[in-house]
Order: C-alpha cells, then structure tokens, then sequence
C-alpha cells in the first residue's frame, strides 16, 4: 500500500538523575560526597532509506520514543547515556510540526537530522559541595528530552511529472520510457498511487519521471484521487502533460488540457508556471483529424510545444525524451523546502513567569522553573531546605507574595508540597 502521510509524536529520553551519595572506606574518615552524574538521554534521529518508497511503516505505530538515561551512582560513576532511536523515512520526506504546520526539515538533500534531544543527565551531589556545605545531601534531577508531534509528508523526487485525466496513457508512457511496470487496464483510475521510473536518455545521462494518478476536474478540492497526489508534483522540474487527443471517450483535449491546468494552478499557483511539454497522445487510434488540428492551433496561439506521439506503438515518443531531456538541463535542481520551525527553549522558564493564586488562605505557585526546582531538592534533609528557601527568596518569589498580601499562617501550596508561611 502506498502511504505519504502519517502523524507521529517522537519523545527523546530523560536525562539520568544525578546521585546522592558519600565516599566510604577503611581508614578514610569523612570521604565527602562523590555521586556521579546521570547519564543523557537518547535523542531521536531521522535517517533517509533510498530502499524505502512509502510512508506505510507508520501507519500502525504512532509513537516513538528513545531511551532515558542511567542514574548516576556513587563513587563518581556517571550514568550510562540513553540510546538514541534510529527512524527511517524515503528520501524526499517533508517533516512539519503538526501543531503549527511549521516546515522542521526536508529530507531530500540530507542523510540524517536529529528531530528530538535528549535531556541533560543531573549533577550528582559531588558538584554542590563548598567549604560551608560539605555534605550535601541533594543532586540534580535529569531533564527530560524534546517531545513533539509531527506529519511526515512525502513528495516523490522526481524531475518529470506526468500528469493528465485519467486513462490517457500515462502509466503506458511511463512504461515505455523507462523499466517502471505500473499497472496498466482500459479504464479510469487504474493507477491508484503514483509511480517513479528512471529513464535513460544517453549513457551517461538519466533523468526520473513520476506517473501522477487520478487528477480530474475538482481535484484541489477533494475530487477524484488528485488531490491526495497533487503535492507530488511539487518537486518536478518539469511536466509533460499528456493529453488525449484520439476523441474514443468523446473528450475535448482543449478542455482537458486547461482543466488540468487550473487544478494544478488551485493547488499551487506556482505549478501554473512551471515548465511544460504536451504529449499529444493515442494518434494511432485518433478518430476525428479535425479535433487534432484544433487542438494544435490551440497549443501553438499559447506557444506550447506539443509532441505527437503513441504511447502504444512508441511513435513520436523518444523525440519527447530527448526534448524533456534538454528542457531538464537549463532548468535549476529540485526544490528543497525550507525550514520555517523555531524550536522552542530548553531552559525550564523563569521565575517571574511563576503563576500564583489565592483560595481562601492556600496560595498554589505553578511554573516549569519552580517544578524544576523542586526535583532538584531532598526535602528531608535540612541543608537542601534551606537551599530551597534561599532560592525562592533571591528569585523574588518571596516578595511577589508579600505584596500579594500573604499572611502569617497561610498555607503555601507548591506541587504537592504544603508550608506555612512564617514571617
């Protein structure tokens, strides 16, 4: 089945928690603290796979996440680091935020990207010890790893796009130019997702073309299959636009021909400016020669170059080649979207975006900067208690409620942990 969309949410892991412990051994008095350092944790890493031509694999699973870090442990033995998680993806995957629609990165030029950090691994208790604290009895918590929800979006690379109503022989020229084996029946929406072949020009010289299904009238808005395959057509440099012009299905070329090109132009208005080749397709069974020359005269008043060919019987179709071809070399590379995402910050807040809040006599204080604090502290231990109350009262936390009006006695509720304040 082919799949070019799929949501995901990629978590990396959580930083190892430093440790709490003291050196002890025979004959060493008062060995001082020596807890090591919680280990990183593993980030998520995207990898493009020339093997791989389909989104499918993340159908089913939706959630990605990498390993946490070991927690330090004491004789100054820092934590194992987190393994990172290895995603693989076609090449050409466009990856946005979901949220925002924000472009994070397109894997067309790259090999590899890390999508999600992982976490910092927290000090061990070895780094909180000064010659007035010898013995601290607090480390630093890890911090957790980056997690977002992403759309992976896959636009095929291809340098020629073929597009086209349906049944107009499409999948029969993709066949003839180049190995491809797409499906191929006498009736509308055969092909039902696109198809890449390599065609072989010259020796030395090759270029890729995409079979892009099912794009009929009203397909920018949902119509027919184009609009799932329409994005596919960003990337070609190039388009031949195959029309047919035998009149077997009773169609008029000239209706389909602009048809085609207001979808492509609804979609993308810069699609209605890239270049084109028509492919004037089945002259071997055309039954009205009139509707031909109409359909030239057309053409030729837009200055369009227009090849006659047989898909069938292959006539016409290798000087269509050669023309895509040269068309090719003057043209610039295929695109590369840009990355419009701004990651957001690391650091866990600030104290003056805390939030406090008054019911009755309990005051609630919430934010990332204070919770972060409080992972940070052993609140059994007298020493890291003291720290937590200096660092609320040089933070400014302390006046903030003073002049909220706090009173002796009110209950102070932090995450969970209740305190009476004290003047």
């Amino acid at each position: 089945m082919f799949v070019d969309m799929a949501t995901i949410t990629v978590t990396a892991g959580k930083g190892g928690n430093g440790a709490v412990a003291f050196h002890r051994e025979k004959y060493v008095a008062a060995g001082g603290p020596d807890g090591g350092d919680g280990g990183r944790g593993g980030s998520v890493v995207i990898v493009t796979d020339s093997n791989m031509s389909t989104l499918m694999d993340f159908r089913y699973k939706r959630k990605y996440k990498a390993e946490n870090g070991a927690d330090g442990s004491g004789g100054n033995r820092t934590g194992k680091d987190g393994k990172d998680l290895v995603i693989r993806v076609p090449q050409g995957t466009v990856i946005r935020e979901k949220e925002s629609g924000a472009v994070i990165i397109d894997m067309s030029d790259r090999e590899e990207f890390t999508l999600a950090r992982g976490g910092s691994g927290g000090w061990g208790n070895k780094h909180f010890a000064t010659p007035t604290r010898q013995a601290p009895r607090f480390a630093k918590a890890g911090l957790p790893g980056d997690d977002i929800e992403v759309v992976l979006e896959l636009k095929l690379i291809a340098d020629v796009g073929l597009v086209g109503f349906p049944n107009v022989g499409k999948s029969t020229l993709l066949s003839v130019i180049s190995k491809a084996q797409p499906k191929i029946a006498d009736y509308h929406f055969t092909t039902l997702f696109p198809n890449l072949g390599v065609v072989y020009v010259f020796e030395d010289y090759s270029f890729v073309a995409a079979d892009i299904p099912g794009i009929i009238e009203g397909a920018s808005q949902g119509a027919g299959l184009g609009h799932e395959f329409l994005r596919h057509i960003e990337r070609c440099r190039l388009i031949i636009h195959v029309v047919d012009i035998s009149g077997c299905e009773g169609r008029d070329p000239v209706d389909d021909f602009e048809a085609i090109n207001e979808e492509l132009r609804l979609h993308n208005p810069e699609l209605s400016v890239r270049p084109q080749l028509i492919a004037a397709n089945k002259t071997d069974i055309a039954q009205d020669s009139e509707l031909a020359s109409r359909f030239l005269a057309f053409a030729e008043e837009r200055g369009c170059k227009v090849f006659m060919i047989s898909a069938a019987t292959g006539a016409g179709v290798r000087e269509l080649v050669l023309a895509a071809a040269e068309e090719l070399s003057k043209l610039p590379p295929v695109e590369v979207f840009e990355s419009e995402y701004v990651p957001p910050e690391r650091l866990p807040g600030r104290p003056e975006d805390l939030s406090i809040e008054v019911f009755g006599d309990v005051w609630t204080i919430e934010g990332p900067w204070l919770e972060r604090l409080v992972q940070n502290v052993n609140f059994s231990d007298y020493e890291s208690r003291m720290f937590f109350e200096r660092v609320l009262r040089e933070a400014g936390v302390y006046a903030r409620l003073i002049d909220m009006g706090i009173r002796e006695g009110d209950t102070v509720s932090i995450y969970n942990l209740e305190f009476e304040y004290i003047e």
